[in-house]
């Protein structure tokens, strides 16, 4: 009964919000400096709508008038990232279709009514109109062009007001970038261009660490964070001013922590929440802002660990999750790798499922759902439990915190004449089995032999007196573990050497053997690869070594080795894997 109530006074204070002087004009003709995809946008105008992981086929239908599968499903309308794609088809029937969205969405939602007055997506939709103003006023008369700059002023005003309102980390970057961007682009609207310059700084200083890190370990998010940064940078410089030197040196540290969070071909680490990130979005912006040079020297950049030769690279999470706030999107991945071989992900994690519903959002945040070990039924941190149980965290549209996580994660490093390797562990098992895992991983110099060694030790008197007291409640049965190597969709798997080892074809021709040594099973079983922007979860494998701890210790190793046969240097030069047409099938 209080949701009438509740919106009134949302829409009033909106309103309020909104007083000032009209925009009446552009300061400058403004460069496109978002892109989207040709064939998404033959896709809206098919009357094809895939959002937030929710697909409504509706052809001939206004947008505003879909059914709403979801809350992030009408979220994502208002944020007008639609607007890139028709932009990018940038056909006459894409230019008015694009018109008439944005001309009904005034119409009802103009005055701050509806879902899309949340500050970051006002942000968020501020930037896509200045963007793509040229393509929406062609061949507007008069009358329709007034309309439109009277509500990017009103929005403009509205993010002065209310920019503080928005949640630290990404929305606060997105509500403040777009104040910044659409300050310096439309009439009478630079009066706020001081102000929110200012506290943009002071975001850069809080919510960037030393290390060019940002709480949420999020790699999509530290991007997105970047690629903000370099729009305002350049929208500044087109203006004739310098960005506030706090802006400057939060990039400067951002840039070589996101190269060193990249695989081979380019794509993002998939943790905590991030996908591997729009193709060519980070070079674009990393060009833009004119910061040179390399990945972090080896140490951690943002918690996660680096190995890189040849065409190989091996990322691991070797920090504790995030917690508090930051962690609601967070994944129990302590200690998981992945694995690039040139262009082509070899081994990944099931990534974020937050576009799948509900129970795939859980699913792929859990231990099992990551390339690490895991204790049978337990993942290294759980899931707060007041939100699945309605409790004072269950708000609508919120997600669980973690909770029980590790709190001591340590890694070392060191290199040879024959390779590099990593050392790291957790205790995320140490109160509950008294175990702690640690995993060492080497790469040898040409980047064609990976090794591992897993280890699960009771380390001090405490914990193995909590072990001594899980085996006594398992009937001195030991506690099951299962070792995981979840594949990339596109690598074929096919089991080898009577059961003791998996042969992996790449889609570039390489040939990949999987061994193992210790008392553990070998299976190759059904999992699944969570990629955003698709409409479902695409089907692959992993391999899985299974096994029992009924010591003190237990140890399992295992090698990766690329076949003699393959070549050294190989010409692979296809697309990643994820077109947009994809995405509908």
């Amino acid at each position: 009964m209080a949701r009438p109530f509740q919106d009134s006074f949302s829409r009033l204070a909106n309103q309020r919000a909104m007083r000032g002087p009209s925009a009446t004009g552009f300061v400058s003709q403004p460069e496109p400096r978002s892109f989207g995809s040709v064939a998404r946008g033959r896709q809206l105008l098919a009357g094809n709508f895939l959002f937030a992981g929710f697909f409504v086929e509706a052809p001939l239908t206004q947008i505003w008038d879909l059914p709403m599968p979801a809350p992030r499903f009408e979220t994502e309308l208002h944020g007008f990232r639609w607007l890139d794609d028709l932009a990018a088809v940038g056909t006459p029937e894409a230019r008015a279709c694009a018109q008439d969205w944005l001309r009904v969405w005034i119409a009802r939602y103009g005055s701050g009514t509806g879902p899309g007055w949340a500050p970051e997506i006002v942000g968020r939709r501020l930037i896509r109109l200045v963007n793509h103003a040229l393509f929406l006023l062609h061949g507007q008369d008069k009358a329709s062009a007034e309309v439109i700059f009277h509500s990017l002023g009103k929005q403009c005003h509205l993010l002065a007001r209310r920019w503080h309102k928005s949640p630290p980390g990404l929305p606060q970057f997105e509500a403040l970038a777009g104040l910044v961007y659409a300050g310096l682009s439309l009439t009478e609207m630079e009066r706020h261009v001081g102000p929110a310059l200012a506290a943009l700084q002071d975001a850069c200083e809080e919510e960037i660490d030393p290390e060019g890190g940002i709480a949420t370990r999020n790699p999509e998010e530290l991007m997105e964070v970047f690629v903000l940064l370099a729009w305002v940078t350049e929208a500044l410089d087109a203006s004739g001013r310098f960005p506030r030197p706090a802006m400057r040196a939060a990039m400067e540290r951002i840039a070589p922590t996101l190269r060193a969070l990249r695989h081979a071909d380019g794509a993002l680490a998939r943790f905590h929440g991030g996908s591997s990130g729009i193709e060519g979005r980070l070079d674009q912006a990393l060009a833009a802002a004119s910061i040179r040079g390399g990945p972090r020297a080896q140490g951690l950049a943002m918690g996660f660990a680096r190995l890189a030769a040849g065409r190989t690279t091996l990322i691991a999470d070797a920090a504790p999750p995030p917690s508090g706030e930051a962690s609601r999107a967070a994944h129990a991945s302590t200690l998981a790798i992945e694995l690039t071989s040139g262009r082509r992900p070899v081994i990944v994690n099931c990534g974020s499922g937050a576009e799948f519903g509900e129970t795939w959002r859980r699913t792929g945040r859990a231990t099992h759902a990551h390339s690490t070990l895991g204790l049978d039924g337990v993942s290294s941190a759980r899931v707060a439990l007041s939100r699945l149980n309605g409790g004072p965290d269950s708000g609508p549209g919120s997600d669980p915190t973690l909770e029980h996580a590790p709190s001591d994660v340590r890694v070392q490093f060191a290199s040879s004449a024959t390779g590099q390797y990593m050392m790291i562990g957790h205790d995320g098992y140490a109160a509950s089995h008294g175990l702690t895992h640690v995993r060492k991983i080497t790469l040898s110099r040409d980047g064609r032999l990976v090794g591992g060694r897993e280890t699960l030790g009771a380390l001090t008197e405490r914990h193995r007196s909590r072990f001594d007291k899980v085996l006594t409640e398992t009937n001195l049965q030991g506690v099951g573990f299962a070792l995981r190597f979840h594949l990339h969709p596109d690598v074929d798997a096919t089991v080898d050497m009577g059961g003791r080892a998996v042969s992996l074809l790449l889609a570039s021709g390489e040939v990949w053997l999987f061994r193992f040594t210790g008392a553990a099973e070998l299976t190759l079983e059904p999992s699944v690869y969570l990629e955003a922007g698709r409409l479902k979860p695409r089907g692959t494998q992993q391999i899985v070594l299974s096994g029992r701890v009924i010591d003190f210790s237990a140890q399992i190793g295992w090698t990766l080795d690329k076949a003699e046969d393959t070549p050294r240097a190989i010409r692979d030069l296809a697309a990643r894997i994820g077109e947009d047409d994809a995405a509908f099938n």
